[in-house]
């Protein structure tokens, strides 16, 4: 049997399993799509798309420590250092990237990782790229201190991007050991929570923690970033392998990136109106029977269990033009099938409003 015939059986397997994803070869109209990180509606503002027009080149041309290194990086990390708190930040291509990087820099001044069990893969692949041993705690659980080793490195989103539950970070750090780290993943939370959407680890003092990032979601950019100690970024310079040998984010998104911090800081009206909008959702669910987290966060998941329920409902919304993707597994537990409702600051009343007549019409024919 070739390799492709292997390929076609696991291609049978997927989706036998109804979990067969597609990239659609157009970018599809909707009249109203819940599907985007872009919670700020920051993404297409005019002043972001102006922002890419003055910049001398596109591409970076290289890594940061060869020819990538250009002015807007060094100037977005000194804005994202001062937005949220730290001594230092740096720059990666992706929150994807800065997971990977940091994770094993780390884990050499640790012997076990703790990680919660709904943390994104990002992290999870960061972990299994360490030598460290690592345990994986109940979501929003960690082991009581007498019971953990130290030293720990502790894994943790601060807002979850599937459950949109957040967690207590204060709370957490308070439960540390003097030689633990807590790596706080803010990629949900940054744009939307803290004082000027700097984050929920945002007031935190403590050289213990170091904030994960990413400029893609609330900021309406591209690109991560790690934020903390000035000696740990110096480290990181130095070690972090998809730092040293990645290349470095195009100067443009990265200009465009600072202008995104700076509507960030003062859109005040735009989280607002988005809180309001998540508000509206969560009252319309509990009015159909569905449960609903309490709590401001724009990620309101409808779990349904199975994939081919989950399929079906976003199907059917699909058929009137409501876009609320359906996250399976791997992405989510099995059996935790859900859509995934992302709010956002430019929706309107009549967009949550169709999508909850949807809904209604859903339940009503189960």
């Amino acid at each position: 049997m070739s390799y492709l015939q292997r390929v076609d059986a696991a291609l049978a397997a997927i989706r036998d399993a109804d979990r067969h994803r597609e990239i659609p070869a157009d970018e599809p109209k909707y009249v109203a799509d819940f599907s985007s990180n872009d919670y700020l509606a920051l993404a297409a503002d005019s002043r972001m798309v102006e922002a890419m027009r003055h910049v001398k080149r596109v591409g970076a041309g290289g890594a940061r420590l060869l020819g990538g290194r250009h002015r807007e990086h060094a100037l977005l990390e000194g804005d994202i250092a001062k937005w949220i708190g730290r001594e230092r930040a740096l720059l990666f291509s992706s929150g994807y990237m800065a997971a990977l990087g940091v994770i094993p820099v780390l884990a050499n001044f640790v012997e076990v990782t703790y990680s919660d069990a709904l943390n994104h893969a990002c992290l999870i692949d960061g972990i299994r790229t360490t030598k460290a041993p690592r345990e994986i705690f109940a979501h929003a659980q960690l082991p009581p201190k007498a019971q953990r080793r130290h030293p720990a490195l502790i894994v943790s989103e601060s807002l979850y991007g599937m459950d949109g539950d957040a967690v207590n970070l204060r709370a957490m750090l308070d439960d540390l050991h003097d030689d633990d780290i807590l790596l706080a993943d803010e990629a949900h939370a940054l744009g939307l929570f803290g004082l000027e959407g700097a984050g929920l680890a945002h007031g935190i003092d403590d050289p213990r923690i170091v904030v994960l990032g990413t400029l893609s979601k609330a900021i309406g950019a591209a690109g991560g970033f790690i934020a903390g100690p000035a000696r740990l970024v110096d480290l990181l310079v130095n070690t972090a392998r998809t730092f040293i040998f990645d290349s470095a984010l195009p100067p443009a998104i990265a200009f465009a990136a600072r202008v995104g911090i700076m509507l960030t800081r003062t859109a005040d009206d735009r989280r607002g109106r988005l809180f309001a909008n998540a508000a509206q959702l969560r009252d319309g669910l509990r009015a159909l029977g569905l449960p609903a987290l309490d709590g401001p966060t724009p990620v309101v998941p409808i779990i349904l269990g199975e994939e081919h329920r989950a399929l079906e409902l976003m199907q059917r919304g699909l058929e009137r033009g409501i876009n609320a993707p359906a996250i399976r597994p791997p992405t989510v537990p099995a059996g935790t099938s859900r859509l995934r409702v992302s709010i956002r600051a430019d929706h309107t009343d009549e967009q949550i409003g169709l999508w909850l007549e949807q809904l209604a019409c859903c339940t009503a024919s189960s």
